[in-house]
């Protein structure tokens, strides 16, 4: 990567940057795209990976229990409650 490709880089970012910089930048962006050129040449395809056979198993769309039925141990755990419902702190 060139100094002229830093610099637009540079004033995209909106940021200032010295000439060390600029020449350290260009080594490590050199760095990283070769690096990634290197990635790009994996061949994937050697190994495909096959998933299960089970697939989004779920139960059926049921009732669990009834109603209310473990309201009141829920609701005898809360510091605070009224009518049946927790009681908390007003958000708005």
């Amino acid at each position: 990567m060139e100094i002229k490709e830093i610099e637009n880089l540079a004033n995209l970012c909106r940021i200032d940057l010295s000439q060390e910089e600029k020449e350290q930048l260009s080594k490590d962006m050199e760095s990283i795209l070769g690096f990634i050129d290197q990635i790009q040449t994996v061949d994937i395809d050697k190994e495909k990976k096959v998933a299960g056979d089970l697939r989004n198993v779920m139960r059926e769309d049921e009732k669990p229990h009834e109603s209310g039925k473990f309201t009141d141990s829920i609701l005898s755990e809360a510091p605070k409650k009224e009518n049946g419902y927790f009681k908390v702190k007003k958000i708005l």
